[in-house]
């Protein structure tokens, strides 16, 4: 058991909230094929970041806006087996509404789809790519995930599943929490997680409070 003292927390979305991963690798095999990429490849790259970041490495000369587009329709109409991830609503409903939130590489309107497909809470504000200018790694998603709570990014944890999202993290200047979802352990450390857990069912939240600062209890930490 781990005690880890934070004042906000700030999740990523896909591999932390919400299983997306198989949607996801539908679309990204399909846009892959389609341009003649390395299906593989396509996925690892364009997880955790942006899509229309992927698209502008891989297709410098396209028209990124359009190519994005139709990535974020397919990924907008594929929600067969969009699920909440494992202790994800026990979670989300065990923290103060005001006090967490959601930073994420997707749209806003692809997040707010998922979130609601998983049957998850929505706050009534959120970080996505459609308000931010540099994506994860870099720490602005997560430092203005966190002037939207009201607070610094070094009161905050952020949860995350993928490295670019835990590199943006600690950038940002906050605490990581590493989730076993996506990525294997080696990667997590290496991107600079403070600590690892299997997902949020192996987090909970202490009763007790000091402060005004929020308890979290991690099991079987990393």
């Amino acid at each position: 058991m781990s005690k880890v003292q934070c004042k906000g927390v700030l999740f990523d979305l896909d591999g932390v909230l919400v299983d997306s991963t198989p949607a996801v690798s539908r679309v990204w095999t399909i846009w892959a094929n389609k341009h003649g990429f390395s299906p593989e490849e396509t996925v690892r790259r364009a997880h955790g970041r942006p899509s229309i970041t992927t698209i502008r490495e891989l297709l410098p000369s396209a028209d990124h806006d359009a190519e994005n587009s139709v990535v974020e329709q397919m990924e907008i109409e594929d929600l067969e087996d969009v699920v909440a991830l494992p202790g994800a609503a026990e979670l989300l409903q065990s923290l103060p509404a005001n006090r967490w939130t959601v930073v994420t590489s997707c749209t806003r309107p692809l997040a707010l789809v998922r979130l609601r497909a998983a049957g998850l809470p929505v706050p009534e504000k959120i970080i996505t790519s459609n308000d931010i200018v540099n994506g994860k790694p870099h720490p602005e998603p997560y430092l203005k995930g966190a002037e939207l709570l009201g607070l610094a990014a070094a009161d905050c944890v952020v949860f995350e599943d993928a490295p670019a999202g835990i590199r943006a993290g600690k950038a940002a200047g906050a605490k990581v929490i590493a989730l076993q979802t996506t990525e294997r352990d080696k990667f997590l450390r290496d991107a600079g997680a403070d600590r690892i857990v299997k997902d949020c069912a192996s987090v909970r939240v202490s009763g007790s409070s000091v402060h005004d600062e929020i308890s979290l209890i991690l099991s079987a930490v990393a």
